[in-house]
């Protein structure tokens, strides 16, 4: 195959098939289709409600070590392993998150899987899609607009205009919204005071948009978010504003799962897309759910490394939705675990096998968290690259072997489906749901003990250290009937630890929580460390220098 191509270029010599042939396919009922073109639908979420009798699935979940500038390639596997599925004869759905303009025109360019394993049509995926991200930029800047606007009019309900935490978005990287002052010049343009923007997929509306269950349950978790605390110190909710009718609204259509297909037409759900480091980073409970009853294995990914998504996946989403994968994929490459070693990006062609093995104590972390913290069965898939050896590839089965876990070179990105064959089978072998799913954590355990059980059990340091500001937040949440909820950690992709220059395996490091906050409609409390924020900036060369469009709209450049 022509591996000099590009992902788009990839993309566009494949023949799609209309959407409804790929629908059924998967037996879904033509009638519940909502067209967008010729290749993308929505699934009208209440097919859910027919199908609950259908036995579910296998899930198998895709995570990975952590993250590298040289690259995993877990979207890219998780696309090849559903096409591999479908290779040896099972029936496999796919179920992804969609991407966020922010990485798209920022540093990571597409993000729909890549080579011969992509979701499709990718320009359309990468860009507007559907325009569910503009649905929850609306919603989510509804909510801001109605806040203000009550405090313009008399203030009713006492909103403390110092206290307000609640921010709007827009799903785009700019470092200059971060932090700004607005309602300038009078009063007729309200209430001056401290703003800023989030990106969008940060918001809490994403978060709710991927955990809600039914319309119902959107507006109810809607209605329950925290936008300020009054001058007694009490909370002031979406339900206070009367703006969870409207926002629901504005989010009905989007709430619909997108189906899409893979070059190998492999049915694909893919929605919702909340970032692993600063959010849950998992795609929505329905398009899980309804992966689940259309397909014998449904495979979903979580982002970036098992310390992020997986945990979040395993402890938030699983809690919430009563799910339990039945196996865990987790992703390597020779080169990331050469970096994860030492080895400086420049450096990573020549074999260097020790620096491989000094290297796999990130990976042995993660297999130990996904092993011995939540007891799943995991295999692990090696993504190739070119100039792998056989030497160092050795290197990495050896170091599974010790734990029991088998090795699957997988070659995806220039194979598709063929490329997977041996991880298809593998991940069959093992996704038997024999094993019960467990947790990092006790629900009922204070905040702080759960903080500290998460950085033991999944990243392997010491323990949480809150600031002071942390420790009151933490006190103040608990006495608001908040204690019980689970943890949602925004923390570098980077490290094991909070410091994002600790590569491999760190240990006797604690994590620092400098704040925390609860997000009451998503049903989780959001723990920030280090430095992360939830609006990024553009790199110094963004992406979106060398993404255009021709005079007959053919775009180039998105990856």
């Amino acid at each position: 195959m022509a591996s000099y191509l590009t992902d788009i270029e990839i993309a566009k010599q494949v023949e799609l098939e209309p959407i409804e042939k790929i629908a059924e396919s998967a037996d879904i009922d033509l009638d519940s289709l909502s067209l967008y073109g010729k290749y993308k639908a929505k699934v009208d979420a209440k097919q859910l409600d027919a199908l609950k009798a259908k036995p579910d699935g296998k899930l198998i979940l895709v995570t990975a070590i952590s993250p590298t500038p040289a690259g995993e390639g877990k979207t890219t596997t998780s696309v090849g392993l559903a096409d591999g599925l479908n290779k040896i004869g099972k029936k496999a759905i796919l179920a992804l998150r969609e991407p966020s303009l922010g990485p798209v025109f920022g540093m990571k360019g597409g993000a729909a899987g890549g080579g011969y394993a992509q979701v499709v049509p990718m320009e359309d995926i990468n860009l507007h899609f559907t325009g569910d991200f503009h649905a929850i930029s609306a919603a989510n800047n509804l909510l801001a607009a109605m806040l203000d606007n009550h405090i313009h009019h008399g203030n009713q309900l006492g909103i403390d205009a110092r206290r307000i935490t609640w921010k709007r978005a827009v799903d785009m990287n700019d470092r200059q919204l971060r932090h700004i002052v607005d309602g300038l010049n009078g009063r007729t343009n309200g209430v001056p005071r401290e703003d800023g923007f989030e990106i969008t997929v940060a918001s809490e509306i994403m978060a709710i948009f991927c955990l809600a269950q039914s319309l119902t349950d959107l507006k109810e978790r809607l209605g329950r978010i925290i936008v300020a605390y009054n001058f007694d110190n009490e909370p002031i909710t979406a339900h206070d504003l009367k703006a969870e009718g409207a926002m629901a609204a504005l989010l009905k259509d989007a709430l619909s799962p997108n189906l899409v297909q893979t070059l190998e037409r492999t049915p694909a759900f893919v929605h919702g897309g909340p970032f692993a480091n600063i959010a849950h980073g998992c795609n929505s409970v329905l398009a899980t759910k309804m992966a689940l009853k259309f397909g014998d294995y449904a495979v979903t990914e979580a982002g970036f490394g098992a310390d992020l998504g997986a945990e979040k996946f395993l402890d938030i989403k699983c809690r919430l939705a009563e799910l339990s994968p039945a196996a865990v994929v987790v992703v390597a490459t020779i080169r990331a675990l050469k970096m994860h070693g030492g080895v400086s990006k420049k450096e990573l062609e020549p074999e260097n096998v020790e620096a491989v093995l000094k290297g796999l104590p990130n990976l042995e972390r993660h297999l130990k968290t996904i092993q011995e913290t939540f007891n799943l069965p995991v295999v692990v898939a090696i993504n190739k690259f070119p100039l792998d050896t056989e030497a160092e590839l050795e290197a990495v089965r050896q170091a599974c072997e010790v734990r029991g876990v088998e090795v699957s070179v997988s070659d995806v990105w220039a194979n598709g489906g063929a490329g997977a064959v041996d991880l298809a089978e593998k991940v069959v072998k093992i996704a038997t749901n024999d094993q019960i799913l467990t947790h990092a954590y006790d629900l009922n355990l204070p905040i702080k003990d759960k903080l500290d059980q998460i950085v033991q059990n999944v990243y392997g340091g010491n323990n949480a250290a809150l600031t002071p500001a942390a420790r009151r937040e933490a006190k103040q949440l608990e006495a608001l009937g908040f204690g019980n909820l689970p943890i949602c950690m925004a923390k570098t992709q980077y490290s094991l630890s909070d410091n994002p220059k600790l590569l491999g395996a760190p240990e006797n490091f604690e994590v620092t929580i400098r704040s925390l906050k609860v997000s009451a409609g998503a049903g989780f409390i959001v723990a920030l460390t280090g430095d992360i924020m939830t609006m990024p900036g553009l790199p110094k060369v963004p992406s979106a220098e060398n993404i255009d469009v021709d005079a007959d709209g053919n775009i180039t450049g998105l990856f």
